[in-house]
């Protein structure tokens, strides 16, 4: 896809109000053709019925990224540090109904931050252990090789400005490449912490975890040897997955707004 999909500006606004809703199905995961179940759950995603979070299962063993990622440190990451988000977000919304139930929001700033910190944690970690694989490494083919090749010029330029990201995020973070869809773009950003320097709009499909618990026990402060060694893992049919759904389901949303069949 290109920018010639972009609509004239008098028609530019109800296409957008659509496009927003890609960052849902962003978060599903490469299966995301499958839905929800008959309990409501959203595979990949975390959501419950009750409308609360669940720790998500690896889709492989802690033991499968090494000697690239350590056994302990992806028991630890996913069983402790996610967990904690998970819990945290829990908290906060359980928090909110207490709120709403007593009409006193003195607290609301400190839940309200700690909701979006904890949430975001969630997300974050979600997409990066499907973006992983123990049959990772390469590059990517098909729609988004053929995009990576036309807006950073080549693999190799992509993953020099990914590393580069990655190793100078400020304390702890991530690097993401991200889909953004008001212009049908590809961005790399850095975000801190856990929710910092928002892409408003902008949905991850790639997610990389720079935060020392993701690699000190193996790596200690080497930022970089982690980084290096986290490429033999990326699972890029996952990676190309969420870029293909996202830009089909973009392309679909302009030719509802437009009724245009000619791009569906």
């Amino acid at each position: 896809m290109s920018n010639d999909s972009l609509l004239p500006t008098g028609q530019r606004r109800d296409v957008l109000q659509t496009v927003g809703g890609l960052a849902g199905f962003a978060l599903i995961g490469s299966t995301s053709a499958a839905g929800a179940g008959d309990d409501g759950d959203v595979e990949g995603y975390g959501a419950t019925e009750n409308g609360r979070y669940a720790l998500p299962e690896l889709p492989y063993e802690y033991d499968a990224l090494e000697p690239h990622i350590d056994e302990r440190i992806m028991e630890l990451h996913h069983s402790v540090h996610h967990q904690g988000y998970v819990d945290g977000a829990n908290a906060a919304l359980d928090t909110f109904d207490e709120m709403r139930s007593e009409s006193d929001y003195e607290d609301v700033k400190a839940a309200k931050r700690d909701f979006s910190f904890n949430f975001s944690g969630h997300i974050n970690h979600t997409i990066f252990w499907q973006n992983m694989s123990p049959d990772g490494g390469g590059e990517p083919d098909g729609e988004l090789g053929a995009a990576i090749d036309e807006q950073f010029g080549s693999f190799e330029a992509f993953r020099e400005e990914f590393t580069a990201a990655a190793e100078n995020v400020e304390s702890n973070g991530w690097a993401m490449l991200f889909y953004e869809p008001v212009a049908d773009l590809l961005v790399i950003g850095q975000v801190e912490s856990q929710n910092g320097l928002a892409h408003q709009g902008a949905i991850p499909i790639l997610t990389l975890d720079v935060w020392e618990h993701a690699y000190y026990l193996q790596y200690e402060n080497e930022r970089g040897s982690y980084v290096e060694e986290w490429w033999n893992v990326v699972d890029w049919d996952d990676v190309c997955n969420r870029y293909e759904f996202l830009t089909q389901t973009r392309a679909d949303e302009v030719a509802d707004a437009t009724g245009d069949e000619s791009k569906e």
